[in-house]
């Protein structure tokens, strides 16, 4: 197996474990959302939290260039440490959620 192929098998599963939280608040339901074939992957959760609909991207990733690119993090357990306990390392994961001039910064990919 390539590395490629190993990274879609490691988001896949952390992507599917996040799903796997639901919000202890409200009528939210949390769906993984998985598009091997373009390398995209998201959590979104949808319902009601009382009077209030619920109804976005919790966690956004894409491999691009084989590299992880977390483009969205909404979570209070970092997905970027996930995919570090899962094997994938820094320099294979980009936060893209932050400014491309800033990315050095991070300890990082920058892309």
């Amino acid at each position: 197996m390539d590395r490629v192929d190993r990274y879609r098998q490691i988001v896949r599963r952390v992507i599917e474990q996040y799903a796997g939280w639901v919000p202890s608040h409200g009528e939210i339901v949390s769906e993984a959302i998985v598009d091997a074939e373009k390398d995209h992957y998201e959590v979104i959760h949808s319902g009601w939290d009382g009077d209030r609909r619920v109804h976005g991207s919790v966690i956004h990733l894409d491999i691009i260039d084989g590299k992880v690119w977390i483009q969205h993090d909404g979570t209070n357990r970092p997905v970027a440490e996930a995919l570090l306990d899962a094997g994938i390392p820094r320099e294979d994961i980009v936060l893209a959620f932050h400014p491309a001039r800033l990315r050095h910064l991070t300890g990082f990919a920058v892309d």
